[in-house]
């Protein structure tokens, strides 16, 4: 990926950040938040641990090549995780919830913070807003949430709209023959994603089923 687009001053300072989190070793995780949140992490950023990770392929560097292509993966994740909608932020923190084992534990959980997060829905909020007086016909005629409260109807649409996305990928989806490493981790990793949209579908049914 080539930098020369990139004012001077910005490279240096990507490349200084990117040297930073390269340092912090045990602290990345922190200091990848730390930059997210003052707004550093760029496409720029990416680009210059990308252009980091080609020297060391180049060089057969095997350590350093495993540790950039980490750093670029979780600085891409948390770029994402900003730009994404909070339909979608909700379902990455549902995800995350999962120790891996306790599938039931873990849909009572996400029942739990669906409930928090989701406004009411119960039937008399929606047919008789708060502030309606019925006997004057005073008061506002739809249900008030406040403006950044994300709804289940919004999350239930968003998640189904990914889902169908996913499905018509998978028929694309082909089983790598052979018992070669790469041919087992690319199967390895097909099963990863068939888990993960199986716990999708899961929080699906559960939003579209959620009782308070």
């Amino acid at each position: 990926m080539r930098l020369k687009g990139y004012p001077e001053e910005d490279v240096r300072k990507a490349r200084i950040l990117v040297s930073s989190f390269i340092r912090s070793e045990e602290e990345v995780e922190e200091k990848i938040e730390e930059a997210a949140e003052r707004g550093e992490l760029t496409e720029l950023v990416l680009m210059v641990i990308w252009n980091r990770l080609d020297l060391a392929r180049h060089d057969d560097e095997k350590d350093a090549v495993r540790s950039l292509d980490l750093l670029y993966r979780r600085v891409e994740t948390e770029i994402l995780k900003r730009e994404a909608s909070p339909a979608m932020r909700l379902l990455n923190e549902l995800l995350n919830m999962h120790d891996g084992f306790d599938n039931e534990g873990w849909l009572k959980e996400c029942r739990k913070l669906m409930v928090d997060t989701f406004p009411r829905e119960d039937p008399f909020s929606i047919l008789v807003p708060a502030g309606l007086d019925i006997d004057k016909h005073q008061g506002p005629l739809r249900p008030s949430f406040e403006d950044d409260a994300l709804l289940r109807v919004d999350f239930v649409r968003e998640v189904d709209e990914l889902l169908q996305e996913v499905r018509a990928e998978q028929s694309e989806w082909q089983d790598a023959p052979g018992l070669d490493p790469e041919s087992v981790a690319s199967r390895l990793k097909q099963q990863e994603k068939q888990q993960t949209i199986h716990q999708v579908e899961a929080l699906l049914d559960l939003a579209i089923n959620l009782k308070w």
